[in-house]
């Protein structure tokens, strides 16, 4: 027997003990893992880390074949039936697809030369056509059609048993039920349902805002939505879908298609009415693979849906079945990764960082981690109740979020320590649980939640460096003080420079203050410079609204402002007496109250007024007087002689409240020309309408 013969009919070599306890505890990690991903849908590890112990598990087996069994989460797709979702046995087994890690141009060259081999090309045969896709970060679906009507949708599963959710896969208006004429009798596409990120991060807000649990990503929160048992639940989140391939069809002979290549496929998917992903290209060998990898990486953070990687497929169907299968994948496609976006690292401290608008961030310090292109060291952790649910302490690992510019974010945590079982060990007592501070890191003032919010907020508006930018720009804005010229690159480059600390030092700026700043000429410096004089002549209610008091818009300005009549008198009064004011409830008198109590805005208050600011002040004025007084009104179209500005402001003043949109509690509706779904609502639901004249009538009192 040749030396070759014997080499391969050598015994493998055996393992050793510690080795075999390794492998044993690798898989039941990634089984566990496994479990959290495909069942629960709480992924409690990114799937970088899931991937590396996976290719872990993979080389001991690969270096000692007598340890490979059945079972192994590397020989099949794991997953398995939800309880209370009925079981369906795929007649095409639903296989994953081979994992390329490098996510290097080395990655799709390795591919294709893969392939090459297999098929037995030489160096001068021609490029190998591929069809490339983005691979989505969704939930696998096969959809059945039976005489051109959707009959059942199941999810992967475990790769030939799945979950039927055709309840809630109905529900997903990209999903058509029925199919044109001409399709084949039994037709299975196969696809992914995901969420889009917009859609998820509304889905997020509005969970925080009813303080239920947010998601960890759109991936999670599509698989959530489609295995629920209560269709509505699913109807309330807005899922998408795209078709990527095709399970059984009726064979050709049989009226079923025939198709040479998989990118005829996917156009026939089109045609039937299936979405199949814009970005499906053609390439022509390795070269193109690469590029398109590349090009798809550059419009990675732009998509409006998360993309982990690509997939490269062979694209003529012969040569896929020659290539066949091995195990549990195809040898003619692999998904080509790209960085990870999610990343296991330390929680080394919780700090504080106060926003433009006084909102109180806690940040987490991280050990430094490579994640989504870049090295992360801080992350967002939204508010106090978000660090409660997701359990956060210092100390722990966490894992790490980071998507395209999206500011990077703690999506988890993982327990530091767990037994064998993966049940997490009770924390040392020493770590203390995160809480907010009471008065504010950058100024010191107050910090407040109020009822029914998620947020604390610093109360030093005026005072507060962290929100000097935004107050200046509040201020200066149009229906404030509007002073013309006092732009968001203007205002940064006065705060940044130190010429303006707070709001009063608008009014002692120079001609010399603002020669020397960019783009800021001598005649732009005076017309700024004419702008601020100008806007020291004002109304009582323009100077409330540039305070820039929380929850004080135009119209409760000038609430306020008609009924105290001065502004000693407003910052003044007790809770009782704000809450007589039109429109203010409970919520806004306590923060107008809590705004004068700081002596630092009271401070600016009267540094503005020494700076000149002046306006006309005189006794309330009678709610009994004004002829609307309690009404709303909406404004759509353009008015013959008046422009919006100047109708609401005479429409406030008569007291009526001006809103944006129609509903059952709108009194009027004043229509101009062009006026559009705005009048179209009135006239359904029965709301008056009337013209400008009808609406000079009504100020007048002869409505």
């Amino acid at each position: 027997m040749s030396e070759q013969s014997d080499l391969f009919s050598a015994p493998a070599p055996a393992a050793p003990a510690a080795v075999a306890s390794k492998v044993e505890a690798l898989r039941a990690q990634l089984n566990r893992w496994a479990h959290e991903y495909y069942v629960q849908d709480a992924p409690s590890v990114p799937d970088a880390e899931y991937d590396r112990v996976f290719q872990q598990l993979q080389a001991l087996e690969g270096a000692y074949p007598g340890l490979v069994t059945p079972d192994s989460p590397t020989q099949r797709v794991i997953g398995a039936v939800m309880e209370g979702l009925a079981s369906v046995r795929h007649a095409v087994p639903m296989l994953s697809i081979q994992t390329e890690t490098d996510t290097e141009a080395s990655g799709a060259e390795g591919f294709d030369a893969r392939v090459r081999r297999e098929l037995g090309l030489s160096e001068a045969d021609p490029a190998v056509e591929y069809v490339a896709e983005p691979k989505f970060d969704g939930l696998a679906m096969s959809l059945r059609y039976e005489g051109g009507r959707l009959v059942q949708a199941a999810t992967r599963g475990d790769g030939e048993v799945g979950e039927d959710v055709t309840h809630n896969i109905r529900t997903i208006r990209q999903i058509p039920l029925v199919l044109p004429a001409g399709v084949p009798p039994v037709l299975e596409v196969r696809g992914e349902v995901y969420m889009r990120r917009a859609d998820f991060e509304r889905l997020n807000e509005r969970q925080r805002e009813k303080g239920d649990k947010t998601f960890v990503n759109p991936r999670n929160a599509a698989a959530g939505a489609v295995r629920q048992l209560d269709s509505a639940i699913t109807a309330q989140r807005p899922l998408s879908f795209f078709a990527y391939g095709l399970g059984e069809v009726t064979a050709a002979d049989q009226g079923g298609p025939d198709f040479g290549t998989h990118y005829a496929l996917l156009q026939q998917l089109k045609t039937w009415g299936f979405p199949v992903a814009p970005q499906v290209s053609i390439a022509q060998g390795a070269s193109e693979l690469v590029a398109f990898h590349q090009r798809l990486g550059a419009e990675r953070d732009r998509l409006p849906y998360d993309i982990d990687g690509v997939v490269y497929k062979v694209n003529r169907l012969d040569l896929q079945r020659q290539l066949g299968f091995k195990t549990r994948e195809p040898r003619w496609a692999v998904a080509h990764k790209y960085p990870a976006q999610e990343m296991l690292t330390r929680c080394e401290a919780i700090d504080v960082q106060v926003g433009r608008t006084g909102k109180l961030t806690p940040v987490a310090r991280l050990a430094p981690v490579f994640v989504g292109g870049v090295t992360v060291t801080n992350a967002t952790l939204h508010n106090l109740f978000e660090i409660r649910k997701k359990g956060v302490r210092v100390g722990d690992q966490v894992i790490v979020r980071r998507a395209g510019d999206v500011i990077p974010e703690v999506v988890g945590c993982v327990p530091a320590a767990a037994d064998a079982a993966g049940r997490a060990l009770p924390r040392s007592p020493y770590v203390a649980n995160f809480r907010m501070p009471r008065a504010c890191p950058v100024c010191g003032s107050s910090v407040v939640r109020e009822a029914g919010e998620m947020n604390h907020r610093c109360t030093g508006g005026l005072f507060c460096p962290a929100q000097r930018k935004q107050a200046v720009l509040h201020f200066a804005q149009r229906r404030a003080l509007d002073i013309e010229g006092l732009g968001e690159k203007l205002v940064d480059q006065l705060v940044d420079s130190g010429r303006i600390t707070a709001l009063p030092d608008l009014y002692r700026l120079t001609l010399a203050d603002l020669a020397g700043l960019d783009r800021m000429g001598e005649k732009s410096a005076q017309n700024l410079l004419d702008a601020l004089q100008q806007s020291r002549r004002t109304t009582l209610a323009r100077f409330l609204y540039g305070l820039g008091i929380r929850h004080v818009g135009e119209a409760t300005a000038k609430d306020l402002a008609r009924h105290f009549g001065s502004l000693d008198a407003l910052m003044d009064a007790g809770l009782q007496e704000l809450l007589q004011v039109a429109d203010v409830g409970p919520i806004v008198a306590e923060s107008i109250h809590r705004f004068f109590a700081q002596p630092h805005n009271r401070e600016v208050v009267q540094a503005l007024r020494a700076a000149g600011l002046s306006w006309e002040e005189g006794a309330p004025t009678e709610a009994a007087a004004q002829p609307l007084a309690g009404k709303t009104v909406v404004l759509t179209g353009t008015l013959p002689t008046l422009s919006r500005d100047a109708a609401k402001e005479l429409l406030e003043a008569a007291g009526a409240k001006v809103s944006g949109s129609v509903s059952k509690k709108t009194d009027y509706v004043v229509a101009g020309a062009e006026a559009g779904s705005k009048l179209a609502k009135a006239q359904e639901l029965g709301v008056p309408v009337l013209d400008e004249a009808g609406m000079q009538a009504l100020l007048r009192g002869e409505g």
